[in-house]
């Protein structure tokens, strides 16, 4: 059979793959902390003849940073440069997220919107019932009693990591791992920008575009499994005329 099937099929999954992708990254053009995702693919020769195949090459991330927006609630924090927030994802490990979007969870300690536990130095932070809070820009987050407001105790520091651009990589949960899976030591020289948030770095225009220009290419690929299905009736045709 025609190898034309089997490169439109090739192309036209791929394709597929590319769109659930840029629409993830429209879904989520709103999401604090979110990094677009990115998607490779290279062409591999068939061994008899000039046609290709379409192949992922790699799945990563944009890791650039998103506009930082003042939101003057004091749970949020933007981190600045190449910093990251330290979580605890739900199976244990530690992660990691640029989401500061922060919040006291029903038991008591800091955690991401996501219902994920903020680290610290020591582990979780543990919030006291009622308390309100300060978070500073190297991290330090100070509780205050009702009506006590100068009266400060220090719960804990964020925990902190800048690690390089190519050390991290995007879980199923949306979460970024080391990619060795290990945790990263803690950055003392990382800071944050209270009361902001860091939006999206998603480029809707961009994405929009490359939504259209995959429906395009999707189309393309099924008119060329047409194509090779009316030439392998024809060829079906003429080997009947001939018999």
């Amino acid at each position: 059979m025609d190898r034309m099937i089997y490169l439109a099929m090739s192309g036209a999954k791929h394709v597929m793959h590319r769109q659930e992708s840029v629409a993830n990254n429209l879904a989520n053009a709103n999401t604090p902390g979110y990094r677009a995702e990115t998607l490779a693919f290279r062409g591999v020769p068939t061994d008899r003849d000039a046609r290709v195949y379409a192949i992922e090459s790699s799945v990563g991330a944009d890791l650039a940073a998103g506009p930082v927006q003042q939101t003057g609630r004091a749970l949020d924090v933007a981190p600045q440069g190449g910093a990251w927030l330290a979580v605890q994802a739900t199976d244990g490990s530690e992660a990691y997220t640029r989401n500061g979007n922060l919040q006291v969870g029903p038991n008591g300690t800091l955690q991401t919107a996501g219902g994920a536990q903020v680290l610290g130095d020591g582990g979780p932070i543990a919030v006291p019932d009622g308390a309100a809070l300060s978070i500073s820009a190297d991290g330090t987050i100070s509780a205050a009693q009702p009506g006590q407001s100068r009266a400060t105790v220090a719960l804990g520091r964020l925990k902190l990591v800048t690690p390089a651009e190519r050390e991290l990589s995007r879980g199923d949960d949306g979460l970024f791992r080391a990619a060795g899976g290990e945790a990263l030591a803690a950055d003392p020289a990382a800071r944050v920008v209270s009361g902001a948030l860091e939006g999206s770095n998603v480029n809707v225009v961009d994405a929009m575009v490359g939504m259209i220009s995959a429906a395009r290419q999707f189309e393309m690929h099924m008119k060329l499994l047409q194509t090779a299905q009316e030439d392998a009736r024809a060829a079906s045709q003429l080997l009947n005329v001939g018999g």
